[in-house]
């Protein structure tokens, strides 16, 4: 699996565990745990944009990496 193919993995991860924390915070009766569940979601979401920005980057550097 090449560098490309693994950052796009971990980026596809990162989005279920965002979701999957979505779901969290919506099925929870617990208004400090729904926010606990919401900041978690809005940090990984922090992070999927850096990745975002890094797969464009790697997409520009190394063809090879383009439209995995």
């Amino acid at each position: 699996m090449t560098v490309g193919a693994q950052v796009k993995q971990c980026l596809a991860s990162l989005k279920s565990v965002e979701s999957g924390l979505s779901a969290l915070a919506l099925k929870s009766q617990d208004e400090e745990t729904k926010r606990l569940f919401h900041e978690t979601m809005m940090a990984t979401d922090d992070v999927i944009e850096d990745l975002k920005k890094r797969v464009g980057e790697l997409e520009r550097e190394e063809y090879q990496y383009k439209g995995f």
